[in-house]
C-alpha cells in the first residue's frame, strides 16, 4: 500500500515521502496514529510546502551538525577523576562527563554523541568517537588523569 508520511519516521522516510509499505502496517499504525495519510494527489499537492520548508530546515541541521563535527575533530578532553595507586578509579567516566567537558572548552557537542562501548575506568589516553549522525562520525582523545590530593590538607 501506498503512504504519503505526515511526519519524520525513522528508517522509512520524510514528512512529504510517498512510500511502499504493508497494508497491516499502514492501516494498523501509520494511520491511526496520524504518521501517514493515503497517497492521493491532492493530499501530496496539500503537504508539498511543509515538505519543502522541512528539506530546507535537515539541510541547516545537517550543515551546523558538519562544523560542530569539523570543530571538535582532534580535540582533546582532560578529565581529572579519583583513583588509586594502580590508576583504577573509584567511579568512572561517563559520556556525559565527556560531553560536558568539551561544552566547556566551547564545542556544541550533546551528551548522545558521545560514543562509549562502555564507561572509563582506568587512568590513561582513550579514543572516543563522536557520532553526529549515521554517516559523521570523528575521534577525539579522552585524557583520565588522577585527582591530585591537596598536600596541606590536616591530618588530625
Amino acid at each position: 500500500m501506498k503512504v504519503l508520511l505526515t511526519s519524520d519516521i525513522e528508517k522509512l522516510g520524510w514528512l512529504g515521502d510517498v512510500v511502499q509499505v504493508s497494508s497491516g502496517y499502514a492501516r494498523n499504525f501509520l494511520l491511526p496514529q496520524g504518521l501517514a495519510e493515503p497517497a492521493t494527489e491532492q493530499n501530496i499537492k496539500s503537504i508539498a510546502a511543509e515538505k519543502a520548508r522541512r528539506a530546507e530546515l535537515r539541510m541547516r541541521q545537517r550543515e551546523q551538525l558538519e562544523a560542530a563535527a569539523a570543530a571538535v575533530e582532534g580535540a582533546e578532553a582532560v578529565i581529572a577523576a579519583a583513583a588509586n595507586e594502580q590508576g583504577h578509579l573509584f567511579g568512572s567516566v561517563t559520556p556525559r562527563a565527556i560531553a560536558e567537558n568539551l561544552r566547556q572548552q566551547g564545542f556544541e557537542v550533546a551528551d548522545e554523541v558521545v560514543q562509549l562501548a562502555e564507561h572509563i575506568r582506568q587512568v590513561g589516553t582513550h579514543s572516543v568517537g563522536l557520532k553526529f549522525a549515521d554517516d559523521l562520525t570523528v575521534t577525539i582523545n579522552v585524557v583520565v588523569v588522577a585527582e591530585q590530593k591537596d598536600v596541606n590538607e590536616s591530618t588530625g
